[in-house]
C-alpha cells in the first residue's frame, strides 16, 4: 500500500492518522463525560490525565492532517452521490477539524485560566478547581455535544454507504 493516497484509495498516512484520531476521539469523549460525573477530586484527576494528554495528542494528529493535506498527499476523487449527500459529507468533515480545534483551544484556556494542569500533574487533587467556573468550560461542553453528533452522523454515513449503497466507501479508508 502507498503512503500517499492514490485517486481511488487513502494513503497509509492518511489512514493511519484518520483510524487513531478516531479511536482516541472516542476514549478522549468518554474520559471527558466520566470526569464530569466524578464529584470526588481525588477520582477525577485519573480521568482529566488521561483527557488532557489524549487532547493534546487528538490537537497534533489535527496539525499533522492539515499540513499532510496541505503539503504532502491529495485526497481521492469523491465517489458520486447525490449533490445535498456530497455537501454534508464535506460540511462534516470541515466541522470535525473546527470543533477539534475550537475544543484543543477552549481545553488548553481552562487549563491556563483554573491553573488544573500542575494539580492534575502531581498537585494536591482537593485544589482541583471547579472548571465551571472558567468561560471556556461552556463552549468545550458544546463542542463535546456537537462531536459526538459529527460522530453519529459520519458512522451512520459509512455504515449506509457500506451496506446499503455498496459503493466501496469505506474500503478506501482502510488497509
Amino acid at each position: 500500500m502507498a503512503i500517499k493516497s492514490t485517486q481511488n484509495h487513502y494513503g497509509t498516512v492518511a489512514i493511519c492518522i484518520h483510524w487513531m484520531s478516531a479511536l482516541l476521539i472516542i476514549v478522549l469523549l468518554a474520559s471527558g463525560i466520566r470526569a464530569d460525573g466524578v464529584e470526588d477530586a481525588a477520582a477525577k484527576v485519573p480521568f482529566l490525565r488521561v483527557h488532557v494528554a489524549l487532547g493534546v495528542t487528538i490537537l497534533l494528529l489535527t496539525l499533522a492532517r492539515i499540513v499532510w493535506w496541505w503539503r504532502a498527499d491529495t485526497k481521492p476523487v469523491s465517489i458520486p452521490m447525490p449533490k445535498l449527500q456530497d455537501r454534508l459529507s464535506r460540511a462534516v468533515h470541515v466541522l470535525f477539524y473546527v470543533v477539534i480545534l475550537g475544543m484543543a483551544s477552549s481545553g488548553v484556556g481552562m487549563l491556563i485560566l483554573s491553573g488544573a494542569g500542575s494539580i492534575i500533574y502531581g498537585g494536591v487533587a482537593e485544589n482541583l478547581p471547579d472548571f465551571w467556573d472558567y468561560a471556556p468550560r461552556t463552549p468545550h461542553a458544546i463542542g463535546a455535544k456537537f462531536m459526538i453528533g459529527l460522530l453519529v452522523l459520519h458512522v451512520g454515513a459509512a455504515i449506509y454507504h457500506q451496506f446499503f449503497v455498496k459503493d466501496g466507501l469505506l474500503n478506501r479508508m482502510w488497509f
